[in-house]
């Protein structure tokens, strides 16, 4: 018989970690089920392209907050068609929110990506990338939470909320349903509440006090007065001027009232 030299055992590092594809076979199919579950509890969307919506998520959450806290709740909510909505505060939100609302599919992923980019170099989480959309989604059916699962929801009911409105709709629901103070949702109750005129009426620089409210309205409403909010505001009216939505004469007046705009709202 012919002598052979024997094979070598194989080393631990080298065999097939057969346990670890396994495990990582499992949590994949435990994230699919988990988003397939969550997908069959989606709100149906549909109806929003035809029916507005009679109250939101935020707005029985500051309903329950009153209620808990035995204090009044007088919501101020009234719905305008996005035709009866300023054209500067439509021009003055998407600029300030989402400005390329007209061209992502609910998820503006450079937006995502510079947000993280930022968040590492501050080491927190400082800047947000949420759309017009997923705001919707946000305010009609969820909570102000972070939780990783609320997420999900969040990013499911953004695609189906693309897939079945139009892009002016899914405008026009935001307009109405944004928070602007105070038991104040909406473009109308806003107009009415800190301006006293209809949202049809406002002027280019109070659509840009307003617009700049939009991240945090209960703390930085168009009463409040600070340089950076100041310089925001003066920011979205040159993006008007520049778009030719407003004239020279108009800019220069616009950015003359804009930083005194808050002892208009005060009073």
């Amino acid at each position: 018989m012919q002598w052979q030299p024997a094979r070598p055992a194989s080393s631990p590092a080298r065999r097939p970690r057969r346990w670890l594809l396994g495990a990582l076979l499992l949590g994949a199919l435990a994230a699919l089920g988990a988003a397939g579950a969550i997908w069959w509890t989606l709100p149906d969307v549909g109806p929003l392209a035809r029916v507005n919506p009679q109250t939101t998520a935020f707005i029985e959450i500051r309903r329950a907050s009153a209620r808990e806290a035995k204090k009044p709740f007088h919501l101020k909510w009234r719905w305008r068609r996005l035709g009866d909505i300023s054209p500067y505060l439509r021009h003055a939100v998407i600029s300030a929110e989402d400005a390329r609302f007209w061209q992502h599919d609910g998820v503006d992923w450079e937006a995502v990506r510079d947000a993280a980019e930022y968040n590492w170099e501050e080491k927190r989480l400082a800047r947000g990338a949420s759309t017009i959309t997923q705001q919707v989604a946000k305010n009609l059916y969820l909570t102000p939470s972070r939780n990783p699962l609320r997420k999900l929801r969040e990013l499911l009911i953004t695609w189906r909320l693309e897939d079945r409105l139009s892009k002016r709709r899914l405008l026009e629901i935001y307009l109405n349903i944004a928070e602007w103070g105070d038991a104040v949702f909406g473009a109308e109750a806003a107009a009415q509440h800190w301006f006293g005129c209809s949202a049809a009426e406002l002027s280019p620089a109070q659509a840009a006090r307003l617009a700049v409210a939009l991240p945090n309205p209960r703390a930085f409403s168009p009463a409040h007065r600070a340089p950076a909010l100041d310089r925001k505001a003066e920011r979205l009216l040159r993006a008007m001027r520049r778009d030719h939505l407003i004239s020279g004469t108009q800019y220069d007046r616009a950015m003359a009232e804009v930083t005194s705009l808050h002892r208009t709202a005060l009073r």
